[in-house]
């Protein structure tokens, strides 16, 4: 698979390996991230995989576009794509009525009872794809097709951090009390972002998450609401 490149500003290459989303072209992003990352070429700061590319970010007054394209190019052929190869991470969820306002509906629209809904996002095999959006927003994809659900057509304002969404075959665990038109489905006391520079997440991209449902009493005793 060959990507493209596109120079962005002055301090940054886009290599692209797919217009759409595919396991396969997002193998070979987290593949080339490995790669770039275990011997940063000169002048390179840092790299950002997403979906379909990746942004390889560099200092213009030690290297330029034709160098860090050149190094990526090299580096293509030595890639051993692999569909998941990071840490598993354990995030607990509370599905109780006060914090899952959509599950109804979203058993509604696949035609599942409310704990077949449940059973099938605790049996998801999540991948972190990307961050985005706002810190700490890992897109986990991997939701079960039988619960499948398109964004709504309007956004809710003042979700709370914490909050356990899906949309289309991707979840998500809010970090901050923000708007959105994603189904949410539960609530997590796990803390998502830490206070360590390094790793300012518990996941990275490429780790897989799993899901552990606790109840009502759980939740308020680790999230002390």
């Amino acid at each position: 698979m060959q990507p493209t490149f596109k120079p962005v500003a002055d301090f940054g290459v886009l290599v692209t390996f797919a217009q759409t989303f595919s396991d396969a072209a997002h193998a070979q992003i987290r593949a080339l991230d490995r790669a770039l990352n275990a011997d940063l070429p000169q002048g390179v700061l840092e790299t950002v995989p997403a979906l379909v590319n990746l942004m390889v970010v560099f200092d213009p007054l030690v290297t330029d576009h034709i160098a860090v394209q050149t190094a990526v190019e090299d580096l293509l052929p030595t890639l051993k794509p692999t569909q998941s190869n990071g840490a598993t991470c354990t995030i607990d969820v509370c599905y109780d009525a006060p914090f899952a306002p959509d599950l109804p509906a979203v058993a509604k629209a696949t035609g599942l009872s409310i704990d077949a809904v449940i059973a099938a996002h605790l049996a998801g095999q999540y991948d972190v794809l990307m961050f985005g959006f706002a810190p700490g927003y890992g897109y986990l994809g991997g939701v079960d097709q039988a619960i499948q659900v398109p964004r709504k057509p309007k956004a809710v304002a003042d979700v709370p951090a914490g909050a356990v969404m899906i949309a289309d075959r991707q979840c998500l665990v809010t970090t901050l009390t923000m708007p959105t038109g994603w189904s949410i489905i539960g609530r997590s006391p796990t803390p998502i972002l830490t206070d360590d520079p390094n790793s300012p997440t518990i996941f990275a991209v490429g780790d897989r998450v799993q899901f552990r449902r606790i109840g009502a009493d759980a939740f308020a005793k680790a999230s002390h609401v």
